[in-house]
C-alpha cells in the first residue's frame, strides 16, 4: 500500500483526486493511503439533510458522496483517505470500517486515551465525544474516503452543525487529551496502524 502524505491542501480537488483514481484504476492497481489536512470546510455526505447545519459562519459546505451527514475538517485534523480495492482483499464494508476504527483505538491507546467505538454511530469516541469521524464511499468494490482525527484544532466550527447528525453532541481532539499536537507524527501513526489493520507493508 503506497502512502502518500499531502500536506495541507483544499478539499474540492482532492475529492475530485480520489473519485478520478478510483474511476481510473484496475485490478493491478495498487492501493494507496492518503494523508493530509485540509482548510476549513464542511462536507455533507449522500444523506445530509440541511437542519445539521445549524448557522452560516462563512465555511463552505461541500456536498460530496461518502455515507453520513455533515462533518467539519480543518487544520489541526488528521485525514486519512483508503483507497482500496475491497474485492482483492476480500474485504466487507462493515469489516473495513471496524479495522478502521481500531486503527484509532489502537493509536489513542498507545497515547494513554481510551476511545471506542458507539453502537450505531461510525467513528471513535472518548466518553460520549467523538475524536474520530469515517466515512467511506464503495464503488465497483473499491473504496474511498476514510477516517478524520482531531489532533489540535480549532473546535469551535463544530458549534455550528450538529456533528455526523447527532444533535449535541461534543467533539474531542488528542491535544487537549495528552498535549500532542504535531499531525504529521499522528499521521504517520495513523499509516502504521491502519496499515497493520489491513495487514500491509506500506510504502
Amino acid at each position: 500500500m503506497i502512502v502518500k502524505r499531502l500536506g495541507r491542501v483544499d478539499y474540492q480537488p482532492t475529492f475530485a483526486a480520489m473519485r478520478n483514481f478510483t474511476a481510473a484504476r484496475s485490478a493491478d492497481t495498487a492501493d494507496e493511503l492518503w494523508l493530509c489536512e485540509h482548510p476549513p470546510v464542511f462536507t455533507q455526505g449522500l444523506s445530509g439533510r440541511p437542519e445539521h447545519l445549524l448557522k452560516d459562519i462563512g465555511i463552505p459546505v461541500v456536498q460530496i458522496d461518502r455515507g453520513g451527514q455533515i462533518t467539519y475538517h480543518g487544520p489541526g485534523q488528521v485525514v486519512a483517505y483508503l483507497l482500496l480495492d475491497l474485492r482483492r482483499r476480500g474485504l466487507k464494508v462493515r469489516e473495513l470500517v471496524q479495522r478502521i476504527e481500531q486503527a484509532v483505538i489502537d493509536l489513542l491507546a498507545g497515547h494513554g486515551v481510551a476511545a471506542a467505538r458507539l453502537a450505531g454511530a461510525p467513528g471513535v469516541y472518548v466518553g460520549a465525544a467523538k475524536i474520530a469521524a469515517l466515512g467511506l464511499r464503495v464503488k465497483h468494490g473499491c473504496s474511498y474516503h476514510g477516517v478524520a482525527l482531531n489532533v489540535d484544532m480549532d473546535l469551535t466550527p463544530y458549534q455550528a452543525i450538529n456533528p455526523c447528525g447527532y444533535e449535541g453532541m461534543a467533539v474531542a481532539q488528542l491535544h487537549d487529551l495528552t498535549g500532542e499536537w504535531d499531525t504529521a507524527k499522528v499521521g504517520n501513526a495513523l499509516a502504521e496502524h491502519l496499515a497493520r489493520q489491513l495487514e500491509q507493508e506500506i510504502t
